[in-house]
C-alpha cells in the first residue's frame, strides 16, 4: 500500500532532533525523500542513522541566507523540486520584560521569522502548484506567558505569516497552514531550565496545564504534518491546526 507522500520530496528545517527529526521519520514512513537541516554536523548524522533511508542532511542555519541559498541549489541539482516544506527550525528562552537584551530579540527573531520567511520564499521557484507549506508556531503565539513574550511575539508572527501567504499563493495552488504545538517532550524543553530541578518543576507545571494531564509526544506532531502535507488536507488552508491537548482549547 503506498504511503500518503509516496513520491514526494520534502525539507524539514530543524530536522536533526525533537519534533524536526520525528516529523522526518514519519514523512519518510509516508514514502518521501526527506531532506533535514541543523547547525550540528554531529546531530544530523545521528538523525539520519535514526531515520535510516530516503533522507540527505545538509548542515544550513535557517536564519542565514547564504546557508539557504546553498540548500535550496543542493535540492534542485539533486531533485529538482521540494513539495512539501515544513519551516520547523526555531527556538526561544526566557527573559521578563525589563531584562530583555537586543541579543535576546535578535537570536529569537532571527530564526523564528526571518529564518521561516526566507526559508519559504527561497523555495517557492522549486516548488509545484500543488504543493504545501506547513509552518510550526506555538500555543504560545496566543497565550500569556510570563517571561517569554519575545518568543511568543515570533510565533504570533509566524501565525500571521500563513493567512498572508495564503492569499500570495492562491493563484499556484499551494496551500500554507500552520502547527501549534502545546508542551512537547524534547530537546528544547529541556534547554529551557538551568538545573534538573527547575527543567522538572516547568514539565509539571505544563503537564498541570493540559487537559489531557500530560506532555506531548514529537511524533504526534509528525502525525498531523502528514496529514497537512498530504492530500488528506487538500482543502485546508491558512488553517492553524493545535495540537496541545487542549492546553489553549478550552
Amino acid at each position: 500500500m503506498a504511503g500518503k507522500l509516496e513520491g514526494k520530496v520534502a525539507l524539514v528545517t530543524g530536522g536533526s532532533s525533537g519534533i524536526g527529526l520525528a516529523t522526518a521519520q514519519q514523512f519518510v514512513k509516508e514514502g518521501a525523500f526527506v531532506y533535514i537541516t541543523g547547525r550540528r554536523q554531529s546531530e544530523l548524522d545521528k538523525a539520519v542513522k535514526a531515520i535510516g533511508s530516503q533522507v540527505k542532511a545538509v548542515r544550513a542555519d535557517a536564519s542565514k541566507l547564504d546557508d539557504l541559498d546553498r540548500l535550496f541549489a543542493q535540492i534542485k541539482q539533486e531533485k529538482g523540486r521540494v513539495d512539501v516544506v515544513f519551516a520547523n527550525a526555531g527556538g526561544g528562552s526566557f527573559a521578563p520584560l525589563g531584562a530583555i537584551t537586543e541579543e535576546h530579540y535578535t537570536q529569537i527573531f532571527d530564526t523564528n521569522v526571518k529564518g521561516v520567511l526566507f526559508t519559504v520564499q527561497k523555495a517557492l521557484p522549486l516548488m509545484p502548484n500543488d504543493g504545501s507549506i506547513i509552518l510550526n508556531a506555538s500555543v504560545a503565539g496566543i497565550k500569556g506567558i510570563g517571561a517569554f513574550s519575545v518568543y511568543s511575539a515570533t510565533k504570533a508572527a509566524v501565525r500571521s505569516f500563513a493567512r498572508s501567504w495564503t492569499t500570495d499563493l492562491k493563484a499556484r495552488g499551494i496551500r500554507v497552514n500552520v502547527i501549534s504545538p502545546g508542551p512537547i517532550e524534547t530537546p528544547i524543553l529541556d534547554g529551557l531550565g538551568q538545573s534538573e530541578e527547575e527543567r522538572n518543576g516547568l514539565k509539571q507545571q505544563f503537564t498541570s496545564l493540559v487537559p489531557l494531564g500530560r506532555m506531548g509526544q514529537p511524533q504526534e506532531i509528525g502525525t498531523a504534518a502528514v496529514f497537512l502535507a498530504s492530500s488528506d488536507s487538500s482543502f485546508v488552508a491558512g488553517a492553524e491546526l493545535f495540537v496541545d491537548g487542549g492546553l489553549a482549547q478550552v
